[in-house]
């Protein structure tokens, strides 16, 4: 409903298709946008659990927000019905405020830092204590600082997690190319199945999921 080519439901449908069991729609938000773009997706998310067989989590993800506004955009966010909230990090391939990554794992509602740029080991050792998960980029652009973010993550002990940055069809990760990411980041073996497995199950785990089986 942003920069994305698809509608909610349909990239839901071709993640489906291709074999996902679960997804997450985290559209770009901000404050004057927060309540319609949760309404809608929240709803698209309802109508795909109940007749395809696959999780479709509504989110929001925090994008060019002024690092002040975060905590309480980020609390808005959960209380229309966000479940998922995301922001938008200090990538190197936009002017992102410095200050977001520090507000992001500093935000009590948020649950994923995405593309964190040249990440600091204080935001790293933050988002651990505050157990905010943080993102190695599938995404053209973005990917170009996940070797730094996951040798200061692992560093720090933050939980990370792969993430597509669908904004179509063509960009849902298959799991060939999710593994090749995760190795051009530097993993080993161990730590792949951390990303792949075992933290987004207990990222999901940790969210609230009402009517979501």
């Amino acid at each position: 409903m942003s920069d994305g080519t698809l509608s909610p439901l349909e990239l839901i449908r071709r993640a489906a298709e291709k074999g996902y069991r679960g997804i997450a729609l985290t559209d770009h938000v901000g404050m004057g946008s927060l309540e319609r773009v949760i309404r809608e997706i929240v709803e698209d998310c309802r109508l795909a659990r109940c007749h395809w067989d696959i999780v479709a989590i509504p989110g929001v993800e925090l994008t060019h927000v002024p690092a002040p506004a975060i905590r309480e955009v980020s609390r808005q966010a959960k209380k229309l019905g966000a479940c998922i909230v995301v922001v938008h990090g200090e990538t190197i391939t936009e002017p992102v405020e410095k200050g977001t990554n520090l507000a992001a794992v500093q935000s009590p509602d948020v649950d994923i830092l995405a593309h964190p740029g040249l990440l600091t080991l204080e935001e790293a050792r933050l988002a651990a204590a505050n157990s905010v998960h943080v993102e190695i980029s599938a995404r053209k652009g973005h990917c170009l600082t996940n070797g730094h973010v996951a040798q200061l993550a692992l560093a720090a002990g933050v939980k990370l997690v792969l993430n597509s940055d669908a904004h179509d069809s063509p960009d849902l990760l298959t799991q060939a190319f999710a593994v090749a990411v995760l190795k051009g980041s530097g993993l080993n073996e161990t730590e792949l199945e951390q990303v792949l497995s075992t933290n987004p199950q207990a990222l999901v785990n940790e969210l609230t999921l009402p009517g979501l089986s």
